[in-house]
This record gives C-alpha cells, sequence and structure tokens, in this order.
C-alpha cells in the first residue's frame, strides 16, 4: 500500500494538470528504508511529449547524488498519461529500474486540464518488478502520524 501525505498527492496532481498536454514527471524522496516520501521533485520532462516522459539525463543525475548525499532513495516515481487510464504502458513496464518504488500514475484524459481544474483525475499506483505489474492501494492521510483520515 502507498501511504502519501495529502500535499503531495496535491502537489503530483496539481503538477500533472499544469503539464498538460505534455506528459508530467518526477519524484518524491525520502530516507531510504523508511518507504516515506517526504520530499517532492517535479522533474522536466525532456521529452516534452503528450505520449512519452523521460527525465532530463542532467537533472536525474544531480538528483541521484543529492539523494545519495541525504541518504534518500526514489519513494515515488510519478508521471501522467493525458489521453489513456492511470495503467503502466509497455514502455513504462520496460523504463521501471527501481523495484523499491511506489511507481504512480495520473490520468489527466478526462478534463482534468480544464482551466478551472474541476474535471476528474485518475491516482493509481503500482510495484513494478522484473516487469510485473501490480497495483496497489493508495492511502492518502494528512501526515504520516495520521494514517486514519480518508482514502482515495
Amino acid at each position: 500500500m502507498l501511504v502519501i501525505e495529502q500535499g503531495t498527492y496535491d502537489a503530483i496532481v496539481e503538477h500533472a494538470r499544469k503539464d498538460h498536454p505534455d506528459e508530467a514527471c518526477g519524484v518524491v524522496a525520502g530516507v531510504a528504508g523508511s518507504d516515506r516520501g517526504t520530499r517532492f521533485v517535479p522533474m522536466l520532462n525532456a521529452a516534452m511529449s503528450p505520449t512519452f516522459y523521460e527525465f532530463d539525463s542532467g537533472d536525474l543525475f544531480q538528483l541521484y547524488k543529492e539523494m545519495d548525499e541525504r541518504d534518500e532513495e526514489p519513494v515515488v516515481i510519478y508521471h501522467s498519461h493525458t489521453a489513456t487510464e492511470a495503467y503502466p504502458s509497455r514502455t513504462d513496464i520496460n523504463l521501471a529500474q527501481e523495484p523499491g518504488a511506489h511507481y504512480v500514475l495520473v490520468s489527466t484524459r478526462d478534463g482534468a486540464d480544464s482551466p478551472a481544474y474541476d474535471g476528474p483525475v485518475e491516482f493509481r499506483s503500482y510495484r513494478i518488478v522484473d516487469g510485473e505489474v501490480t497495483e496497489e492501494e493508495v492511502r492518502v492521510v494528512g501526515s504520516y502520524e495520521d494514517t486514519s483520515e480518508g482514502e482515495h
């Protein structure tokens, strides 16, 4: 199960809406071994594409350097789908190289990018290990100390 703080959930959704019609992408880093993403890091989609995302290699190198210095790891790796459901594509599965990470997909296909940002979004999380995709429950909490709040 992915437990994610409301502020981080909102930031991921806002990034996906803002970058539409291109796919948005980023990482939520956290203390190594904690499974708690605490540092939201929106990244530039170097592909600038509505159907594909690619982290800028320099930005990604810098992020991993920072995570190493802070004893962090990528807890969540997220990106958006702008015209399809929030399910990993074959390309997404092939690119998944962090077996401990939660892979979050946000779909903005049904008007989530409208000027009022009032369209629905689909927010789903997966584990992807050795090409096998397993969907997991997402629980959104006010803080990690409060795990009894509502689920999305």
